[in-house]
């Protein structure tokens, strides 16, 4: 261990007592729950499976059930392998649980960066290989599963520009985490480049595209979705998903033209932050009925709402085409495979840049079309209703990200 590096473990011991305390001021916001709590200080575990172990770690909701969906296959090669997804998001949690977890493999939050959580969970769970999923990094947890020898990979690493020139500042302890890792994936080149450029060995980055495209099918309620195929009946469908300010009144605009030819059409919007339910839903006139507020099918109008976690599964099945959002505010887009899973069309914006590679590949093979403007939206929403447009379906899985898979399977333990 640096010497950087026992300062920082040194430090984050000293600053125990400020973990407690803002985690139970989150527990009094309603940011996190009493289990939620105890986990995250090392206590309240699940009991751990008899036989190999991979832990995986990821933040938000679309690197969670990446690696669910990874870790989904690695279980088909190697059926008495168990898993555990830690996260520190409350969402990500939810949604996991929401949409099921793949047999195997079990979800609990990450513990806080102190010694002592650090030390308690990986005195319970005893992973023989740990996997982090993009640059979620914690010193402290890293630190003390190198000192355990156990194997670390890296997968789904982006870097942009932007967030590389954020990291400068910290390159100290990265030059002190990066080199200990046995493999470290990045999405794309630059990402790679910049890894390096922050301590990792250049010998041991490679480029594997992104792992969401191994995100096996969303699951969804079976009577949920029973129920609205027989509200909707003949009703034309369409999605905004994961959508931000801004883009619910691009997609109002368009489906005021689609009605105009389509009276009984209605338009799902599920907004990337549910919290926004009642926000957007005051954009409609009269305001859209609200998934949370307990409204759990179409009423006639032209508008619903779907605030909720963990259900796009079920809006992905409902709908044949979609309008991707965080693609037209300056957000970078969201994942196109999950769509494309259920043989939904994927429409989007211009600022794909999260995802540049995928869309890049997916426009190339009109399985997801750039729209421009309202009117663009319109015409391709049409199109996709009346059969002229090419359902989604998902590419091939990119065979970079099935090396992530196999350098994966070659860690574990025979």
């Amino acid at each position: 261990m640096t010497l950087a590096l026992r300062a920082y473990v040194a430090l984050s011991h000293l600053l125990t007592p400020v973990w407690h305390l803002g985690l139970r001021h989150r527990l009094r916001r309603g940011k996190e729950t009493p289990r939620s709590v105890h986990q995250k200080l090392g206590h309240e575990y699940a009991d751990r499976p008899e036989g190999p172990l991979v832990w995986g770690h990821a933040v938000g909701v679309g690197e969670a059930m990446a690696l669910a969906g990874l870790f989904a296959r690695m279980a088909q090669a190697r059926p008495e392998v168990h898993f555990l997804i830690t996260t520190t998001a409350r969402t990500s949690g939810d949604a996991l649980r929401r949409t099921g977890l793949p047999d195997g493999v079990q979800h609990q939050f990450a513990p806080a960066d102190t010694p002592g959580a650090v030390h308690r969970f990986l005195d319970h769970w005893r992973p023989d290989l740990a996997v982090w999923c993009e640059m979620d990094l914690w010193p402290t947890l890293i630190a003390a599963t190198a000192a355990r020898d156990i194997p670390r990979v890296l997968v789904n690493a982006r870097l942009s520009d932007a967030s590389m020139a954020k990291r400068r500042w910290g390159r100290w302890i990265y030059r002190a985490l990066l080199p200990g890792f046995d493999r470290l994936f990045a999405q794309n080149d630059t990402s790679a480049a910049h890894l390096v450029a922050l301590g990792a060995r250049p010998d041991r980055v490679a480029v594997s595209g992104t792992i969401k495209s191994l995100t096996p099918p969303l699951a969804c309620d079976a009577d949920d979705l029973a129920a609205w195929l027989a509200a909707l009946r003949t009703r034309p469908v369409w999605l905004l998903a994961s959508s931000h300010p801004g883009e619910e009144a691009l997609a109002l605009q368009a489906h005021r033209g689609l009605l105009e030819r389509h009276p009984d059409a209605l338009l799902v919007i599920a907004p990337r932050a549910p919290a926004r339910g009642a926000e957007v839903a005051a954009l409609c006139q009269p305001p859209a009925p609200l998934r949370s507020a307990g409204v759990h099918l179409p009423d006639g109008g032209a508008v619903y709402v779907a605030d909720t976690i963990g259900e796009m599964g079920l809006w992905y099945r409902l709908a044949p085409v979609a309008l991707v959002g965080g693609s037209f505010a300056a957000v970078g887009g969201h994942n196109p495979h999950e769509p494309l899973a259920l043989g939904c069309q994927v429409l989007h914006g211009p600022n794909v840049w999260n995802f540049a590679e995928s869309y890049e590949q997916l426009d190339a093979a009109g399985q997801t079309l750039p729209v421009a403007d309202a009117t663009a939206v319109e015409q391709a929403v049409e199109a996709a209703w009346a059969g002229a447009a090419q359902a989604g379906q998902p590419l091939p899985v990119d065979p970079r990200a099935t090396a992530v898979l196999q350098h994966l399977l070659g860690l574990l333990p025979h």
